[in-house]
């Protein structure tokens, strides 16, 4: 599935991404600094009827929020991961095979800790400044 957008039709992307039924619960983000992973799953996040404003866990490495029906939702922000080991030891596998909705950016700094079952979304900036997004199984 490839979409298209600028990034004022993020909420609708956002809406058209968990309605589609190639979406799982993991999800890594692939895509250059500044590409908008961060804007995508904040709007994500908002879609799944969490209350609380997002932002990136850049620092934190994980940021974790709950849905009005309880659902638990995280965002994953590993790019001052040092090593996958240091993942090992954070517990990142744990989270990710909890069965709540994980929102990966920078994977490849954990790739074997990362669930073969997962969903990819890769963003590309276009001349145009608008996005590709592509999402795969």
């Amino acid at each position: 599935m490839t979409i298209i957008y600028s990034l004022e039709e993020i909420n609708a992307i956002a809406k058209e991404l968990l309605a589609t039924p190639l979406l799982k619960k993991i999800i890594t983000f692939h895509a250059p600094m500044g590409a908008g992973k961060t804007t995508l799953i904040k709007e994500l996040v908002k879609e799944l009827g969490v209350k609380d404003n997002s932002s990136s866990p850049t620092f934190s490495l994980v940021n974790e929020y709950r849905t009005f029906e309880g659902e638990i939702v995280y965002h994953f922000d590993l790019y001052r991961l040092n090593s996958e080991e240091e993942g090992y030891d954070m517990g990142l596998d744990e989270y990710f095979y909890s069965d709540n909705w994980c929102f990966i950016e920078w994977p490849e700094k954990t790739p074997n800790l990362i669930p073969l079952d997962h969903a990819s979304i890769t963003i590309k900036i276009l001349p145009n400044g608008k996005r590709e997004l592509t999402l795969k199984n």
